[in-house]
Order: structure tokens, then C-alpha cells, then sequence
């Protein structure tokens, strides 16, 4: 290099180190008066024409002082550019100061940066290049589309379920209105080493990114970078949305959709460090920002985009458009919506948006989900997305045609099961499902009455509610039909038997209690009782019970709606944590991560004796949508290690739990397995429930942005049976607050 200097500029050089760079090698040069940039190209015809346009770019930022960016130094003979055969030249000043990365951050600082760039688009706003304008970069948000591919490329399915998320919101909420935005030549990589202060003035280095974009990428991208490792980043870019908006002031809608152009560069750039990790492993350069980007990617996707719309908006002195009051909402709900019809929480909340643990309400709020198990893998999941989005734009059909997403998730289905469960059929709900499932065993046995669990739940059909003695026992309900014989919830908390030998009494109990009964079909019950308080069967119960039932002809059905998939941690479905296998299970809910879908697995010849001629036919049950979303919750179960994550998220969260109760002796018992765990609330030492403090609990957390809610007989229980992505830290934040709120009552 130095003769190349010596040569073209005439230059002797004292010192030369080079400087991390991408499309060109870069040196810094010293010599005995001055310190420059030297960058080297290899000859590209295209590549020089952009350089000649970058010093253009250069030179129409007439606001800016010699020393706060880089000029270009003409050679001996007055040429910008020197060639040799094989690479070309460029020679720029060298900017002096503090990079904004390693800068004392303010908010001073940052209204100053924001007004900067501002200045700089301002100055460029009638700027035109044909090479820049040509520019095809994968780093110019416009060209997003071209970036989502290399997703594939990142390894973490945690991760990658980020990626694909915010891949999502570009398509459906910025895409349709990219037309409609300002465009101009930007800078497009203001980022903290690419921005230096010397004396309280702002310089910039670095061209090679500049195009023709959105003009809010400028600001998107700077404040992406700046917002990184802090604590508030809504704050923070609020801050230089208010300094950029002082100089060019913005319109609404970019100031909208800033949330998900900051998401759209963080994703391009860990999409682009994935692919050159596989390229160029040893190039740190590339991969420098890696760290703090997935850092502020798992920190946005927790926040409210309307909370960052709001604060912007403020910053900006837009109005912020409230929602209607929940008073005026629930009128219209009611108005045409029956009261009976339950709402959660004393003080409702309007959903708007989620996305895995986390959703989000119109008020710009943020909730951790630590209650809702029918999106099991997570609310929105961008796999069960996908799936539906393609395959409803596809074929949306019903089991009288053929297709081979029915087969093929029934076989992926059945192989989660032991050897004689292998038939399937599908239907529209857990509810439907509970039907069906008596149905199958009332044609086999052609028996009609049926034992059920005191407290259990089945489903809202007319038969569900009639096997489910949680509704008609309760208020409103007719009492129990003829046909139904109840068994004792085997509870070893209050029930009538405890210790270790609870569940083989309980069971003897039932088999002395039906002495006589040769009517009864089957016997129905949920591993784990969750209206009952989320009361685990008593060990040994099931274990007991089943052999007796089936030597009298009595089918057994699991009820897995609520605990099967993966949720017990241990084990993927409930009744395998008793040591048994059931005739019927039946499934919902999670099945789908709460796409309408149920299904009744069964013995073979259950399933031929079924067959006798009144064909089953469940309209849109075994859809092809159905099948492609249930596919993709098993895929992401397995991918995503769902079951081991219940088993140690559920065993440090029940430790949690068990500590609040060693705390407070409101607390009576922690129970469950993996992420489907209960406390239950008592007044005394007699165990008298304590459903106010339980309600209390359940509407403090409510108003703490946290959601669970209460169950049993008395809902002296809290229950908390969260999606299956729910973290150690997730449990840290709830029982935080849940033992603030204790010492406060």
C-alpha cells in the first residue's frame, strides 16, 4: 500500500494499519502532517460508478463541516479514483472524535443525533444518482423481501421463531404500505460506529450503504443500533424521533410503522449474519453486532407495538388515538352478545394483539400470558401461521375427498400414542370430541351410563354437559342425568383419603360403589381435574382403577384436552404418568394451538364397531388446515424441546410456588405437574377455601399485567397453565409479583 500512495498521492507513509471492513479492504494511513482512510476495491465497473456516486453523495452535504465526514482526495493528477489493473483506489480524510457507541448516552445526545440526521436527509432531499438509486443492497429495507430466505440459515428454532414473527408483521402490516412513504437517498447505516462526536459535533462515516429508500429507514436504522442494551428502548428512540422530527418532520404513518422497520433491520442483520457465519467464520466484523441484536430482538417482541406507536406519536405531538372506554365496549358486547357469556378480570382488558407468552391490549399495554393453554405452542406461532396461511390459500375441503394431509397428520398423531390407541377421528372441538368419545363406547358396550369424576369438565354439548359434573351440579345446571354415577374426586389435599395408599382407596371406594352395575359403558375423567382446583388423580388411582373397569367390560377414557402434548413435562400425554392406557382419549384445544379442531383416539375395534353402516361425517373435521396447523404443533413441540421446557420450567416454577407457601400460610397446597400447576387459597387451619383472597390475587396480577386465573369448587384455586414457550424468567416475574400482592393483603 505504501507505494500506492507514494505513486498516485504523493504520500509517505509513517504507519499503516488496516480496518475492519466489507466491501472494501480498509487501512488507516499516518504520515508526518495527517492521518487518512484508504480503501481498496477490487475493479468492478459497477462497484466504481457507485464510489463516484457515494462522493457525489458526499459532496451535496453542504450543512456539513470539512471535519465531519470523510472527503475524498483527489490523486496527483486531480482524479478521485486511481487504478491499477486489478483494483481501484479511493484516499478520504480521516474523522476525528468519539464513536456514538462508546459515547456517554443522554437524552440531550440523542434529540442533537436525531436533529443531525435530519439534517443530513434534509440535505439530500433533492439529491439524485443513477448508481445509488440503483443500488440492489440486501441492507436497504426495501429489498426485505430478498432477506427473509436466509432465516433458514439460524439454527436456534427459539431464535428462529423471532425472525419468522417479525417476517410476518413486514408482510401483513408494512409491505401493503412501503408505496405510500416517503422515498429518498439516505444514508441507511447510521449506526453507532459509523456515527463519531468531536466537540459536541456530529460526524459520519462510511457510504457504501447509501440508497434509495424509505425516508423513516434512516431513523429506523440509526435507532436501531442506538437502542441497543438499554433498558427502555421505546424511551430512547423516542428521544431521537423528537430531535429527527424537530429538523423534517415526520408523517403518522411512518412514525406507525417504526416498531416494525427497527424489527425488519434486526432481522436482516442476524439473517445476514447467519449466512456469512457459514461463509466466513472467522470474520468478526460481520458478526459484531450479533450479540446486542438478538439481545433487543427478545426485548421487542415483549413490547406493545402500540406502546411504541403511542410513545412516538408523543414525541412528535400527534394525537394518540385511544380506544373506546370498556364500558361503551361491553354495552355493545352485551347488546348483542348473552351476559352468560363470562368476561375476565373486574377490570376487562381489550385485546388487541399476541405473540407467544405475551399479548398485548389496545392501551399500549403488554401481558404475560401465565394462564392461557390453548395456544400451546405459543399465541401466533409463525409455523402454525404459515401453515394455515398456505394451505387455506391452497385447499380448504372435507374427509370425503382425499388428501394428504389428512393421512399424513393422522400418522403423525397416532405415533405419539402406545400401540392399541390407532385410530383417529377428527372433529371441531375438545367439546365435540367428549361427544364422540361417549358414543364410541356406548355402540361397543351397548351400555349407556356412564362414571364421571366429581368437578370434571367435558365439554359444552348437551351430552358434555351431562357428564361433566362441574356444569350440572353447578349454578344453572338441571342436576344429574339418569345414567351418570359420580365418583369422589381422588384429592389427597381434602378429600376423604390421604397418604400413600389415597389413590388405591379411592379406587376400591368406586369399585364397591358400582357392585351391581352391569349398564355401565364407560368411565371418563382427566389425568389431572382442572376445574376440580387442577387436582392431580391420586397416584396409584388410575392404576388401580382401570384393570377393575375393564374386567367388567367398562371402557376407559383420558380426557387429555387440557393435559396432553407435552404439558405434564414427564410425559406427552396425561394418563402415562398413571401407568396406564386408555381405550378412548380425547383431544383439543392445544391440539391446534386454538384453530378449531378436536380429535377422539380409540382401540381398532372400537373404531369397527363403530362402523355399522350410519356413516361419521364431521363437516370440517380432518380439514386440510386443520391437519397442516396440527402437523406444525407436533414439529415445534419436537423442534423446540416444548415437553422438557414444561418439565424445568414447571419443576423451578412449582419450587417457586412451594417457597410462596413455606412464606404465607394462606397458602394451603401447590399441586400439578410441569406447566399445569394450582395453588390453593385457605382462610384457616380447618382449609377453609379463601376465594376472595384467591380473586384478589387473580385481579391484582390482572392489574400488574399478568394473567392467570382461579378454579375449584370454591375458585379458591389459582391456576396457571401458561403456553409451553413460558421461561424461568417468566415464572421469576409471576411469583415476584404474586408474593408483593401477599404481603400487601
Amino acid at each position: 500500500m505504501e507505494s500506492i500512495l507514494r505513486e498516485f498521492y504523493g504520500i509517505e507513509v509513517l504507519s499503516i494499519k488496516q480496518l475492519d471492513g466489507y466491501i472494501s479492504k480498509n487501512f488507516e494511513v499516518k504520515t508526518a502532517d495527517n492521518t487518512y482512510v484508504l480503501k481498496v476495491y477490487s475493479f468492478d465497473k459497477r462497484i466504481e460508478e457507485e464510489v463516484l456516486g457515494e462522493i457525489e453523495l458526499t459532496q451535496a452535504l453542504t450543512h456539513l463541516p470539512e471535519q465531519a465526514i470523510s472527503r475524498t482526495i483527489p490523486n496527483l493528477n486531480g482524479d478521485l479514483i486511481s487504478h491499477t489493473s486489478s483494483e481501484f483506489y479511493r484516499l478520504q480524510t480521516y474523522v476525528e472524535g468519539t464513536f456514538l457507541a462508546e459515547a456517554e448516552h443522554s437524552e440531550d445526545l440523542f434529540i442533537r443525533f436525531g436533529r443531525f440526521l435530519g439534517n443530513l436527509d434534509k440535505d439530500l432531499s433533492a439529491f439524485t444518482n443513477a448508481a445509488i438509486e440503483s443500488r440492489n443492497l440486501e441492507w436497504n429495507l426495501a429489498n426485505f423481501h430478498s432477506i427473509t430466505p436466509l432465516a433458514r440459515h439460524i439454527q436456534d428454532p427459539t431464535r428462529k421463531k423471532l425472525i419468522k414473527h417479525f417476517i410476518i408483521q413486514w408482510n401483513q402490516r408494512v409491505w401493503p404500505e412501503w408505496h405510500r412513504l416517503r422515498k429518498a437517498i439516505i444514508h441507511n447505516d447510521a449506526n453507532d460506529w459509523n456515527v463519531l462526536i468531536n466537540d459536541d459535533q456530529f460526524g459520519i462515516i462510511d457510504l457504501g450503504d447509501s440508497s434509495c429508500t424509505a425516508l423513516i429507514s434512516e431513523l429506523a436504522i440509526a435507532g436501531t443500533y442506538c437502542i441497543m442494551g438499554k433498558d427502555d428502548p421505546i424511551k430512547w428512540l423516542a428521544y431521537l424521533v423528537k430531535g429527527y422530527n424537530q429538523t423534517i418532520p415526520l408523517e403518522e404513518k411512518e412514525i406507525d410503522l417504526l416498531y416494525y422497520l427497527v424489527a425488519a433491520r434486526l432481522v436482516t442483520s442476524l439473517c445476514k449474519s447467519a449466512e456469512q457465519a457459514i461463509a466466513q467464520p472467522n470474520n468478526k466484523y460481520i458478526q459484531i453486532s450479533e450479540v446486542g441484536a438478538w439481545s433487543l430482538l427478545e426485548k421487542w417482541i415483549q413490547i406493545n407495538p402500540i406502546h411504541c406507536k403511542n410513545e412516538l406519536r408523543k414525541a412528535c405531538g400527534f394525537q394518540i388515538e385511544l380506544p373506546p372506554s370498556n364500558e361503551m365496549v361491553i354495552q355493545h358486547r352485551h347488546s348483542l352478545i348473552n351476559r352468560g357469556v363470562s368476561i375476565s378480570y373486574n377490570h376487562p382488558i381489550q385485546m388487541d394483539s399476541a405473540i407467544f407468552q405475551y399479548m398485548f391490549d389496545k392501551h399500549g399495554n403488554r401481558f404475560l400470558d401465565a394462564y392461557n393453554n390453548i395456544p400451546h405452542v405459543g399465541h401466533q406461532h409463525p409455523k402454525v401461521v404459515e401453515a394455515a396461511q398456505k394451505q387455506i390459500a391452497k385447499l380448504n375441503t372435507n374427509t370425503r375427498y382425499l388428501y394428504d394431509s389428512l393421512t399424513e397428520y393422522a400418522e403423525q398423531l397416532l405415533s405419539k400414542f402406545p400401540s392399541p390407541l390407532n385410530k383417529v377421528y377428527f372433529v371441531n372441538s375438545g367439546s365435540a370430541a367428549s361427544d364422540l368419545a361417549i358414543r364410541l363406547a356406548q355402540n361397543f358396550t351397548s351400555k349407556k351410563k356412564a362414571i364421571v369424576v366429581k368437578h370434571g369438565y367435558h365439554g359444552n354439548t348437551r351430552m358434555g354437559i351431562e357428564i361433566s359434573q362441574y356444569k350440572y351440579a353447578g349454578k344453572g345446571g338441571s342436576g344429574k342425568a339418569v345414567g351418570v354415577i359420580e365418583a369422589e374426586m381422588p384429592d389427597t389435599f381434602r378429600g376423604t383419603h390421604t397418604g400413600e395408599n389415597a389413590g388405591e382407596l379411592y379406587a376400591n371406594d368406586l369399585i364397591d360403589e358400582i357392585k351391581g352395575e352391569d349398564q355401565i359403558a364407560t368411565f371418563i375423567a382427566e389425568p389431572i381435574v382442572g376445574c376440580g382446583g387442577q387436582v392431580p388423580l391420586a397416584e396409584g388411582y388410575l392404576k388401580t382403577l382401570y384393570p377393575k373397569l375393564k374386567a367388567k367390560g367398562i371402557l376407559c377414557i383420558s380426557d387429555e384436552v387440557q393435559t396432553g402434548f407435552g404439558r405434564m413435562g414427564t410425559h406427552f400425554w396425561g394418563f402415562e404418568i398413571h401407568g396406564v392406557t386408555p381405550d378412548i382419549v380425547i383431544l383439543g384445544k392445544p391440539i391446534a394451538n386454538g384453530h378449531p379442531m378436536g380429535a377422539v383416539v380409540c382401540r381398532s375395534d372400537i373404531a369397527e364397531a363403530f362402523d355399522n353402516g350410519m356413516e361419521f361425517f364431521s363437516s370440517f373435521g380432518g380439514n386440510p388446515v386443520s391437519c397442516e396447523i396440527g402437523k406444525a404443533v407436533l414439529d415445534i413441540i419436537a423442534d423446540e424441546e416444548l415437553q422438557k421446557n414444561a418439565l424445568e420450567v414447571g419443576n423451578y416454577k412449582k419450587q417457586l410456588f412451594n417457597q410462596l407457601k413455606d412464606a404465607f400460610d394462606s397458602i394451603g397446597d401447590v399441586r400439578g405437574s410441569g406447566l399445569f400447576l394450582g395453588i390453593e387459597f385457605i382462610n384457616d387451619s380447618e382449609l377453609t377455601p379463601h376465594t376472595a383472597l384467591a380473586n384478589l390475587i387473580k385481579n391484582e396480577l390482572r392489574n400488574n399485567n399478568i394473567l392467570v386465573s382461579t378454579d375449584g369448587p370454591y375458585n379458591s384455586v389459582i391456576k396457571s397453565k401458561p403456553p409451553m414457550c413460558f421461561s424461568k424468567a417468566n415464572a421469576d416475574e409471576l411469583v415476584e409479583k404474586m408474593s408483593l400482592i401477599l404481603k400487601r393483603s
